[in-house]
């Protein structure tokens, strides 16, 4: 078994440390946020304050209620990186268990890795930059071209992990 995971391809080695660093970050901000939860809440808000007259017309409300949502989008960052960064190990673990590691398996398995961190990041980038913008609905936008790619590739490599195990354990001639 050693030699078999030695010999894996560089391609399914990038799909794992690309899983691993979307749980690392998901668990990082899990940290984060268990020392310093206050210093955080409190600098998302400070940045709403730099442009509370300016984007908010001094509504007060207004920023507290894009705070409120960043805070929840700054905690999906963690969840979505701790949950689909273990989903995508977890599925490039399968490929390399059941499933020759052909063309579909590798690309599943990088696009699944960075899938994985690239919707975390967005996440967390639209916790931060929300209050600043003046809305949480402008910093998903601005930041679609990270979000919109970043779902895919999981999807990807979702659909590719489903269909390389089943072509493997279903359509796999009684000869191999």
């Amino acid at each position: 078994m050693s030699n078999q995971l030695c010999s894996v391809p560089k391609s399914i080695a990038v799909g794992i440390c690309l899983s691993l660093l979307s749980i690392l970050l998901g668990f990082s901000l899990g940290g984060a946020f268990g020392v310093a939860e206050d210093s955080i809440k409190n600098q998302i808000k400070v940045s709403g304050d730099a442009v509370l007259q300016s984007i908010y017309k001094g509504d007060v409300k207004a920023r507290d209620a894009v705070v409120k949502k960043s805070w929840e989008y700054l905690k999906r960052a963690h969840l979505h990186g701790d949950a689909i960064g273990t989903a995508s190990l977890a599925s490039i673990t399968i490929l390399i268990l059941l499933c020759r590691l052909g063309f579909v398996a590798q690309a599943s398995a990088v696009s699944f890795g960075a899938g994985s961190l690239l919707y975390s990041l967005f996440w967390l980038l639209a916790g931060f930059m929300a209050p600043e913008l003046g809305s949480t609905g402008a910093a998903k936008e601005s930041l679609s071209f990270i979000a919109i790619p970043g779902a895919g590739l999981s999807i990807m490599g979702v659909c590719g992990t489903i269909f390389s195990v089943a072509k493997t354990c279903f359509f796999r001639s009684s000869e191999s």
